[in-house]
């Protein structure tokens, strides 16, 4: 299972700089690219809240689920424990 993250696709649509973002959330440019490249390990609800406020969105909108799929389509979640 993978957690997808779709801030530069929300940064193109709201025609926001990396930067500009940055600058709005107080948080440095390098932090918000390992978010944005998904290396990211983990995010405080506190950055969370202050990107959803700078680029109008909801969390839904920056990350994404995406289940594992194992052999035949079927989702890891599917599998027997």
């Amino acid at each position: 299972m993978a957690i997808a993250v779709k801030l530069d696709d929300l940064l193109h649509a709201r025609r926001m700089t990396l930067t500009e973002l940055a600058d709005r959330v107080g948080i440095t440019i390098v932090n918000l690219s390992i978010l944005k490249t998904g290396k990211a390990r983990a995010i405080r609800f506190s950055t969370l809240e202050a990107i959803c406020a700078a680029l109008s969105c909801q969390p839904g909108d920056i990350l994404e689920f995406l289940p594992d799929t194992g052999e035949g389509g079927q989702s890891a979640a599917s599998e027997p424990v």
